[in-house]
């Protein structure tokens, strides 16, 4: 690896266990092996290093998770039982990848990083929906609006799995609660 490589490298790894607002440009340049003069060479500052770093992290564990979902051989015909198997699929996820979703919790508070997010977000969104729905771009309303939904379903989730792991939402009430949405009279049918 090059030193751009170590650093991101070294960066990931200060961010899953320090965090991104206590990681500082001597952690990073000791974590790589590489001077704190690199840093600012090959990203300018510390926190275009640690979003580069985060947002690496952020597309390999939207590449396993897309993996995972593939794998999960999920050809259910009742689309509440297929979306609960697919959700079971991402809480796995986010307990497996923790530190990518830490970070970017602990990211978000600061102005340079949301900034760099919000020019992905719809990105995301369709990402999302072609993810999950196998919605792609000949239907970009649909892509939307599924995204938008996924999005807040995942971030919720994986914001609850870092809090209380044990008290997220299973796939089985994430499931029960779109079933009861979706009744015609609501839930005191």
């Amino acid at each position: 690896m090059g030193n751009r490589e170590d650093l991101l490298a070294g960066a990931r790894r200060c961010l899953f266990e320090k965090g991104y607002a206590r990681t500082t440009v001597r952690d990073i340049a000791t974590a790589s092996g590489v001077s704190m003069a690199a840093i600012g060479y090959h990203f300018g500052s510390k926190e275009a290093l640690l979003t580069a770093a985060l947002s690496e992290a952020t597309r390999e564990w939207g590449v396993d998770l897309a993996r995972a979902l593939e794998n999960s051989g999920d050809s259910e015909s009742d689309p509440l039982r297929r979306f609960a198997n697919r959700w079971e699929v991402v809480r796995d996820s986010i307990a497996t990848h923790r530190g990518v979703w830490a970070a970017t919790f602990d990211a978000l508070s600061h102005p340079e990083t949301r900034e760099q997010l919000a020019t992905v977000v719809l990105e995301a969104r369709s990402g999302l929906a072609r993810l999950f729905e196998g919605v792609d771009d000949v239907d970009p309303d649909a892509a939307r609006s599924l995204g938008a939904m996924y999005q807040a379903l995942l971030i919720g989730v994986a914001a609850q799995y870092l809090i209380d792991p044990d008290s997220a939402p299973t796939e089985a009430a994430l499931a029960e609660g779109v079933g009861l949405i979706m009744r015609p009279n609501g839930i005191g049918e």
